[in-house]
């Protein structure tokens, strides 16, 4: 993601850097200076050395503890920013070979906790560009928004859609762009319906199951009518439980938010819904971050914390994913062979 930067991010940007450095160059210069009198004017000529190896050690100390001393005094930032980019996602992987991984959940979650525990960070925005994804995992990253500590933000850029939106209407004010698609509050539940090419093939379905309806939705048996109307019940369950959200979250009847019919709609007609508060580009929605904490805005945006082993494994199931592992993952959903998506 890319922007120009506000003339309050040049100010939080000098705030954030040169005053912690002239802090630190200082605190050590001290340092420095105290060692040079204690361990080297104070000895003798033939313990020089050895006082000149301790002064270089409490100088670097010194330095450490001046760095220590002005992240403190001067926070670097006021507004922490996490992405929530391509489908939602439990754990992070690949889809289909060549498309973008998307978002995992769990991630996203971490950052915003890890925000929510540092004094530095006094508002969050969510920058959000998704088409939604899996429901609960959608639903978490919401919850951990609702419990920032402080104003929290939605920006939509290209995409706010279905989970994505589910996230925004968790924040304080959702922000768009004139051409931003948002929306999609629906639900989706599917199968792969392959009873017809197991035939084809000589293959059949031979179940062994307790429990009526412990194997509704298996790719390779047709659906019986009371299935369906059993999986179709949960997948409007499912809305029901989104309705209210949104309508809780944005303040707005349950009925309004049933017209829009799961449709996607341009950033004017979803301010004229009520979806979204206001239209403008990421410069307006800091400033009027800017204007809300009374305090230039200065933004850090929040990472995953992945360690090495995480990223050499991540790496690996990208390259298992591209030869063919997903191809299970095509046949096998959430339950039974059934995949339901917000």
């Amino acid at each position: 993601m890319s922007s120009s930067p506000s003339d309050g991010d040049a100010v939080g940007a000098v705030r954030g850097t040169v005053v912690p450095l002239l802090v630190t160059a200082l605190v050590g210069l001290v340092g420095v200076v105290a060692a040079w009198y204690v361990f080297v004017r104070s000895t003798d000529s033939l313990v020089d050395l050895i006082g000149f190896l301790v002064v270089a050690g409490l100088g670097l100390l010194a330095l450490w503890v001046g760095s220590r001393i002005a992240s403190s005094l001067v926070s670097p930032y006021n507004v922490a920013e996490v992405a929530v980019e391509g489908p939602i996602a439990r754990e992070r992987a690949g889809g289909v070979p060549g498309s973008p991984t998307g978002v995992a959940a769990d991630d996203v979650v971490e950052q915003i906790e890890r925000a929510d525990a540092d004094p530095a960070a006094e508002a969050l925005l969510v920058t959000l560009n998704t088409p939604g994804g899996e429901i609960v995992p959608s639903e978490d990253i919401r919850i951990a928004a609702e419990r920032f500590d402080g104003p929290t933000v939605a920006y939509a850029t290209d995409v706010c859609a279905s989970g994505g939106y589910d996230i925004a209407s968790g924040c304080d004010e959702i922000w768009a762009r004139e051409g931003s698609l948002v929306g999609s509050i629906g639900v989706i539940g599917s199968r792969v319906n392959a009873n017809d090419l197991a035939e084809r093939l000589g293959l059949s379905y031979e179940g062994f199951t307790a429990g009526e309806y412990k194997d509704a939705g298996t790719p390779l048996k047709e659906l019986r009518p009371d299935e369906r109307a059993y999986l179709q019940g949960i997948v409007d369950d499912y809305y029901d439980q989104f309705v209210e959200t949104v309508a809780e979250g944005r303040d707005i009847e349950p009925e309004a938010v049933e017209d829009t019919e799961a449709r996607v709609f341009l950033g004017g007609e979803a301010r004229e819904r009520g979806l979204v508060d206001e239209l403008g580009t990421r410069r307006a929605v800091t400033d009027a971050l800017e204007d809300r904490l009374g305090d230039p805005v200065a933004v850090r945006e929040f990472e995953p914390a992945h360690s090495l082993r995480e990223r050499v494994s991540l790496g690996a199931q990208r390259v298992t994913y591209a030869f063919g592992a997903g191809l299970a993952g095509a046949l096998d959903g959430d339950v039974a062979g059934l995949r339901f998506r917000r």
